[in-house]
Order: structure tokens, then C-alpha cells, then sequence
């Protein structure tokens, strides 16, 4: 009996242990995470204009209204359609970049710096210099964005235009920016994917007779779909939730047609001061974020499998 009791008590203080080691980290997550969601979905059921230390209990009435909010979903398909060019321009970009500098080409290690600039620039910066590129007024007879004075000068003035307060281009023009800023990261991880591809695979591939596009097919489209599916839901939770470039291109972002889902809350709290439907609007986009996850963690779950 002692020595079974000697035993549970060395298996208690070893199993103390081992928790004594991810309690840091699990109160860390319950106070930066837990407790500010449960916040978040206590102010969603009331109305509050974030002064007055009154709270309206109304339940799930601002629920209701967001699903009737034709302006909170446009900002949602805003949101899809920059996800979808960052997609495809930027990831593309980032991929064909990648493979030509796995490649032994000359200055490779210079275009992987040179390549890697844009993202760690602010996405301030990034964005004001845009929208002197793309600015549309006229001094002294001339234009004064760099973009309509350079079509100017060639003789295209029918394509001069009000780049970002056009509504069929200003969605595109952030869309096209951000896609810009952000290809460096998807080219860092899939050039890092591409290094781990055995070469030997790729001289097996040569020696049966196979081109460089079956090469390619067979070889380097399988070894590096998991890399591929890891770009894509990062290119996705970022695009969809793209908001200080927005702000510093576009008056603040509050342009009806360049609105996404961030800039929708941001005018929720600044604008017409409703804390709880602002609350409200970001637990609907973080559910909308949770299943785009799940859904390309299905999808690559059954990719792998297959």
C-alpha cells in the first residue's frame, strides 16, 4: 500500500509538472482570447454607444438587423473579390517567382531580397505612395498622379481617370496593391517548399524521357500541395481582412464601393457610435473566417489522403 501510495503521488507531482508548463500559456490565451470574445458577444446583445456606463440588454436584435444590412454584405463580396485577385495575380506571381529562383539563375539571392521589400514595408507608406501613383488632379495644365501623367504623355488620354474614386476601378486598384505588398510572403514559403523537393526525383524524371512540363506536373505540383494549400488560407485571412491600406488610399476607406467588413465596424463604433452592433459585425466575420478555414482544412485533409 505505501509504495502504490509513493507511486500516485510521484504520478500527481509529475503530472503538476507537466501543467505547470502550459499554464502560462493557457492563461495567456484566456485572457487575450476567452474572456475579450466573451466581452464581444455580451456587448453584440446590448446597445451601447461606448460613454455611457448604461447597457441596453436587446438580445439578438442586432444580429437580426446585420442580416437585413445590404451595405454589411457588399463589404463582404468587397472582401471576396480582393481574396480572389490575391489568389490568383498574387499567389501566381509569388509561385513563378519562386520557381525561377530555385532555379540556378544568376543574382538569385539578390531578387530573393528585392523580392521580399514590399511586405515589410508599412502598409501606410505603401498605400499613400499608391495613391500619389493613382491620383487623379490637374496643376498647371498637367497631371499630377504619376499613372494619368504618364498616359498623358504617350497620347492615352481616353484612359485617363479618377483611379480610386471610380467605382469600376477603385476596388481593383486596391485589390491589385495588395496583391503587390503581399506576394513577397507566399514567394518566401513557397520557395522554401520547393527547396525541400528531392533533385533526385527530378533526374528519375529526366532519365525516363519526361519534359519539363510533365516534370513539373507529375513532380513539383504534388510535393508541394501542402505548401500550396498553407499560402492559400493565409493569402485568404489576410485579404478578406485587408484594412489599414484601404484606409490610407481611400478617404479612410469610407467609399461605399471600396468598403470591406474591418472598415464597416470601424464606422459601426467612430461613426454612428453603436458598440453592440459593431460587436455584432465582427462575430458574424469571425464566423465567416472560422469556416473558410475549416473548409480548406477539409479540403486539404482529403488531398492528402488521396
Amino acid at each position: 500500500m505505501k509504495i502504490e501510495l509513493n507511486i500516485t503521488k510521484a504520478n500527481m507531482f509529475e503530472w503538476a509538472r507537466n501543467y505547470c508548463f502550459v499554464l502560462p500559456a493557457i492563461a495567456i490565451f484566456s485572457v487575450f482570447y476567452i474572456y475579450p470574445f466573451y466581452e464581444i458577444f455580451n456587448l453584440s446583445l446590448h446597445e451601447w454607444n461606448g460613454i455611457s456606463p448604461n447597457r441596453v440588454y436587446i438580445g439578438f436584435e442586432n444580429f437580426k438587423e446585420l442580416m437585413q444590412d445590404e451595405v454589411w454584405w457588399s463589404s463582404l463580396v468587397h472582401a471576396g473579390y480582393i481574396t480572389l485577385i490575391a489568389l490568383t495575380f498574387q499567389n501566381t506571381l509569388a509561385f513563378a517567382l519562386a520557381l525561377a529562383c530555385d532555379r540556378e539563375i544568376k543574382l538569385k539571392k539578390f531578387y530573393r531580397v528585392v523580392f521580399f521589400i514590399p511586405p515589410v514595408l508599412s502598409e501606410v507608406v505603401v498605400g499613400l505612395i499608391w495613391q500619389w501613383i493613382l491620383h487623379a488632379g490637374v496643376q498647371g495644365g498637367e497631371q499630377i498622379g504619376l499613372l494619368n501623367r504618364f498616359l498623358d504623355k504617350i497620347g492615352l488620354h481616353h484612359m485617363v481617370n479618377d483611379w480610386l474614386s471610380d467605382p469600376k476601378t477603385a476596388l481593383t486598384c486596391i485589390a491589385v496593391v495588395h496583391s503587390w505588398k503581399g506576394f513577397g510572403w507566399g514567394f518566401i514559403i513557397l520557395l522554401a517548399g520547393l527547396q525541400t523537393i528531392d533533385k533526385q526525383l527530378y533526374e528519375a524524371a529526366r532519365v525516363d524521357g519526361a519534359t519539363s512540363w510533365q516534370s513539373f506536373r507529375n513532380v513539383t505540383v504534388p510535393m508541394m500541395v501542402p505548401v500550396i494549400l498553407v499560402v492559400v488560407i493565409l493569402t485568404v485571412l489576410g485579404s478578406m481582412q485587408v484594412f489599414v491600406l484601404i484606409l490610407s488610399m481611400v478617404n479612410q476607406g469610407l467609399v461605399f464601393h471600396t468598403e470591406v467588413p474591418v472598415t464597416r465596424i470601424l464606422v459601426a463604433m467612430t461613426g454612428t457610435n453603436r458598440f453592440g452592433y459593431a460587436c455584432a459585425m465582427g462575430i458574424n466575420f469571425g464566423v465567416v473566417l472560422i469556416m473558410i478555414s475549416l473548409l480548406f482544412k477539409i479540403i486539404s485533409s482529403r488531398m492528402k489522403q488521396a
